[in-house]
């Protein structure tokens, strides 16, 4: 950056953005620190190569594709927290909680259950995964998506059929086991 003027248009593309990325990114890690920690990473990024951006896709394009890929090379590095630790985390929240809240039992059941679906949708093929979390998290079009991506949309629609299909194979599973 050169001047100050670039300077504050960066930084209104930071605010304009943040929901943004960090939605994208809570969808792929689940994690809220991860999801914040990779937010920042994405604009410090986004920063250092501002002056790279040609402007041949939208900024919000340029920064969903920064974001799924430090989102997935981080997957690929990050070791996954164990039972234990989410056990830990739950008992930690049990005590904190209000009387309306839900039960303790509830609380686990309840982490269980995000936890199966976190699962199968971090066992998506890369491609699966992404489309599915720019569609479903971030409620984009088939046609952003395919842009992100750089697909076509129609190979956008296959992805996300396999991943509906793959995501309910993988949950009738985990319930199942649940069950017996």
């Amino acid at each position: 950056m050169n001047n100050k003027k670039e300077a504050k248009e960066f930084e209104a593309i930071v605010r304009d953005y943040h929901q943004m990325v960090f939605r994208t990114l809570l969808g792929f890690v689940h994690l809220k620190e991860d999801a914040e920690d990779l937010t920042q990473e994405v604009f410090i990024r986004a920063f250092s190569s501002w002056n790279k951006f040609r402007g041949d896709a939208e900024v919000s394009t340029w920064l969903y594709r920064i974001s799924v890929n430090l989102a997935l090379s981080y997957i690929k590095v990050k070791n996954r927290k164990s039972l234990l630790q989410l056990s830990e985390e739950a008992f930690a929240l049990l005590f904190n909680r209000s009387n309306g809240d839900k039960n303790p039992e509830q609380v686990l059941e309840q982490q269980e259950r995000d936890k199966k679906i976190a699962d199968a949708i971090d066992g998506l093929p890369e491609k699966q995964r992404t489309a599915f979390v720019l569609s479903r998290y971030d409620e984009l079009s088939q046609k952003e998506v395919a842009t992100i991506m750089q697909i076509s949309e129609g190979a956008v629609e296959q992805l996300l059929i396999r991943a509906k299909t793959n995501l309910q194979k993988k949950l009738r599973l985990a319930i199942g086991k649940e069950n017996n």
